[in-house]
């Protein structure tokens, strides 16, 4: 007798070889699942090949607009980057598509669900540890990680079974991508001495072919959300994709990044996310002229912690949603405009303003309108340096050489 299980299909190599190995190895019927969150140009085409493959059933759900507002833009107000370079656009994908396929199994009363994510990856336990925060009943499966085949040996398998897939021994990458970014790893780009062959990029032009002239555009925020473009309205997935099209074509976004995985190794991962890159430059650049010192220095440490929690698997805890509420506080100002200049792979923020900005031009001038009032200096320097002083009295901190 055959079971049921909801595969988080992508249509990649994985995936689709998931399909037969299932029904072959585990005598499993296969119902594929694709979630459109900006990676599937043709969800009719995907849908057709899982069938083709052998699932019994191929369902597809665009959640574009979901992944941008429910995911994307928590992650954009909190300025949230895994060691200060990747934007989490895979990270952020998987919880939604968890999500998403716990919802399928349990309206198709399958007993497992399954992914392609191999025994290496963050992935395994980004679907993993999601599946089991919302739903411990259901088993979960991870073919990849389950086969023992080698990549090569993978597309192999893929070619013996007719199973058609965009990989080749030649051409061997590993993609994911989605709206907010695309990751790139596996052949040459295992070799983090090598630099990463044109053919890795898809999205953004090579700074050699980017237009000679700078894009100036204009970003405005409502509590940390963008909201409109070029004094333009649109909703998120729109927005998003107009930023994208606009940093590519001027070549920004390109991160080559040797990054810490959760499973304990390094890993060398190529990024492409134009949007990422600007809007959180926008909306840093606006933070900074709304929040107090303080509030920036603790939300930095904040950041962090939530990228790590985005990194390591954990949106469906108790500390993401902690840290969503303390985030969202901070936003409350952070309403405004930032303008930003885009030329040959650079992204730079060349303007911003804010009904709620705390840049006060008569405390900043050193020209006629100057209202700071220097004669408080010397008194708040005496207080400020006072422990200084009581130091140097009672204690010899430094010796000659050192007060050069």
């Amino acid at each position: 007798m055959s079971d049921t299980v909801v595969l988080a299909y992508s249509g990649g190599l994985d995936t689709s070889v998931a399909i037969r190995w299932l029904k072959e190895e585990r005598n499993m019927d296969v119902i594929a699942f694709t979630v459109d969150i900006g990676n599937v140009a043709d969800l009719g085409a995907i849908r057709q090949k899982a069938l083709d493959v052998g699932a019994i059933k191929a369902l597809v759900v665009d959640a574009r607009e979901t992944f941008i507002q429910s995911y994307v833009f928590p992650a954009l107000q909190a300025d949230a980057v895994y060691e200060a370079q990747y934007p989490l656009a895979t990270a952020l994908g998987r919880p939604l598509i968890a999500q998403l396929l716990v919802e399928t199994a349990r309206k198709e009363g399958a007993a497992a669900v399954a992914h392609g994510c191999t025994g290496k990856g963050n992935d395994q336990v980004r679907m993993d540890v999601s599946v089991a925060a919302l739903a411990p009943e259901l088993k979960v499966l991870a073919p990849a990680r389950d086969w023992n085949m080698t990549r090569e040996q993978t597309i192999l398998y893929a070619q013996t079974h007719h199973i058609p897939v965009p990989i080749t021994r030649t051409s061997p990458y590993s993609i994911d991508e989605n709206l907010w970014g695309r990751s790139i790893e596996c052949g040459i780009l295992e070799d983090p001495w090598h630099e990463p062959p044109s053919d890795v990029f898809a999205w953004t032009r090579a700074l050699e072919a980017t237009p000679d002239e700078p894009c100036y555009l204009e970003i405005e925020f409502f509590e940390g959300v963008p909201i409109a473009l070029d004094n333009e309205k649109e909703d998120g997935v729109r927005l998003v994709t107009r930023v994208h099209e606009l940093a590519a074509e001027h070549g920004v976004g390109r991160i080559d990044h040797v990054e810490n995985r959760l499973v304990g190794i390094k890993s060398r991962e190529i990024y492409e996310a134009p949007a990422a890159t600007v809007l959180l430059k926008a909306h840093q650049a606006l933070e900074a002229l709304v929040l107090t010192k303080e509030q920036l220095r603790f939300k930095s440490k904040v950041a962090s912690e939530y990228a790590d929690l985005v990194y390591n698997g954990l949106w469906f805890t108790g500390l993401r949603q902690d840290l969503t509420a303390y985030v969202g506080s901070t936003q409350r100002y952070v309403s405004g405009t930032a303008r930003l200049k885009l030329f040959k792979g650079n992204c730079h923020v060349v303007g911003r303003k804010s009904p709620y900005s705390l840049y006060d031009y008569s405390l900043a001038t050193y020209d006629k309108g100057d209202a700071f009032d220097q004669s408080d200096s010397p008194g708040f320097i005496r207080i400020w340096g006072l422990p200084v002083r009581t130091q140097a009295r009672s204690q010899s901190l430094f010796h000659q050489k050192d007060q050069c």
